[in-house]
């Protein structure tokens, strides 16, 4: 590790500490991530965006604390935040294994049982860069299709990333919500639970980074931690139907569940997801 100056300055700034070395952390495409190693000891992960959408780190720092109100899956503590960058306790990373994947399970349960008053709950945040909104509805099908759906819809056609028949493909199931998806109260969610925001920790402990925390669904953390794959899965499942049974057909939901993450894909980066996101609505 070396010591890149402007960077270990304003950490020293935010956290009260000399930094005596860095060292970049590669994974990231929205930040720019620092390993921290600091005077007496410790070692921090820096994340920097700049210029940063306003809000942007403040609500990370915000869905992790609601997160961590729960008695459930383990995230970190942030350290110290401003306008560009956020600071975080390092985990150190190990092998995922069953045992593990067990417990994260039964976690995970723990923490969409925590709840909120209403859909949305939190102010209004970011998925990637792309605002997130979180204004309340009166159900979940409602929340669900002009919070989370067509929003980043709309987005991937005015960038040409989604043509007419997939729009339409699309707002086809978009009624269908209501008696696709069973009634159920509000879950306090992770919100971006994709493999990559699933740390291993060399001690057995599962944690989870970079939230986009809202209350919604259940179904939606799991169906988008089968959407990008997650070692172990099936042992994960398996543990949270344990600790919180999933309503009969939830495997056959998945993909209604999957339709929101796609599509905001498919409004960030183009490629297929938008056709993979109308595959599936045709399912429906």
């Amino acid at each position: 590790m070396t010591r890149q100056s402007a960077t270990a300055r304003r950490a020293e700034e935010l956290l009260g500490a000399p930094v005596v070395a860095t060292a970049p952390v590669a994974g990231g495409d929205i930040c720019t991530a620092t390993r921290l190693k600091l005077s007496d000891g410790r070692n921090v992960l820096m994340k920097t965006l700049t210029p940063a959408p306003a809000g942007f780190f403040e609500a990370e720092a915000r869905g992790l604390a609601w997160l961590a109100e729960s008695d459930g899956v383990a995230v970190p503590s942030v350290l110290a935040t401003d306008d560009e960058c956020v600071l975080l306790p390092w985990i150190e990373t190990g092998k995922p294994t069953p045992d593990a994947a067990v417990d994260f399970g039964r976690r995970l349960a723990a923490t969409h049982a925590a709840g909120a008053d209403g859909w949305g709950a939190l102010p209004d945040g970011f998925i990637g860069r792309l605002p997130l909104p979180n204004a309340t509805a009166p159900t979940w099908a409602e929340f669900y299709a002009t919070r989370r759906v067509l929003p980043y819809l709309k987005l991937a056609r005015d960038r040409g990333h989604a043509d007419a028949q997939q729009a339409v493909a699309v707002e086809g199931v978009v009624g269908r919500i209501g008696d696709l998806v069973p009634d159920e109260p509000p879950a306090r969610l992770h919100g971006d639970l994709w493999n990559g925001n699933v740390l291993w920790g060399g001690d057995g402990t599962v944690s989870v980074i970079d939230p986009a925390a809202y209350a919604g669904h259940r179904e939606v953390d799991l169906a988008m931690l089968a959407l990008f794959g997650l070692p172990h899965l099936a042992r994960v499942v398996d543990a949270y139907q344990e600790t919180a049974p999933l309503a009969e057909g939830f495997e056959d939901r998945v993909g209604l569940h999957q339709l929101f993450p796609l599509l905001v894909h498919a409004a960030m980066f183009g490629g297929g997801y938008a056709a993979r996101a109308a595959a599936l609505a045709g399912r429906f």
